[in-house]
């Protein structure tokens, strides 16, 4: 078979196109860990921020964003997330901080967690979460610079 120029820019047309959709249709979840579809396990993210303390979320009250799925304690936690997610989602889509600063991802466990600068922060473990406040600035400043190459 003969490839003409029409059906060689054709085919290089229709491949960037469905290449550009895939990787679009994946950032919206790549970015973000979550078990299951579940993100955090199921805690609930918004009382971090009202309760100052992890709170597992319901079932039967839930939000999908970003491809996975949030749960709540409460309908207001709820509304709070629907109008602002960015607010309260973890930095680095639920990645260990300390993980990130260091160049690479790892989970999270819900009870590893600091708010700082109004943004919420998660860790693999208490232990590695205690590495990790011993330079907040410095590791949220490398982890800022990392996050872009490995959320893709």
């Amino acid at each position: 078979m003969t490839l003409t120029r029409r059906h060689f820019l054709t085919t290089t047309m229709a491949f960037t196109a469905v290449s550009f959709l895939a990787g679009h249709a994946l950032a919206d979840t790549s970015s973000i860990y979550a078990e299951d579809g579940v993100a955090l396990g199921g805690t609930d993210v918004v009382a971090y921020f009202t309760q100052g303390q992890p709170v597992a979320g319901s079932a039967e009250i839930t939000q999908e964003w970003q491809g996975v799925t949030w749960r709540f304690a409460s309908a207001d936690n709820k509304a709070a997330f629907a109008a602002d997610p960015s607010r309260y989602a973890p930095q680095y889509g639920r990645y260990c901080a300390y993980a990130v600063s260091e160049g690479y991802t790892a989970s999270t466990t819900p009870e590893a967690w600091r708010i700082v600068d109004d943004k919420l922060y998660l860790n693999y473990s208490i232990g590695v979460q205690q590495r990790w406040a011993q330079d907040i600035p410095g590791r949220i400043a490398a982890a800022d610079a990392n996050w872009p190459s490995l959320r893709e």
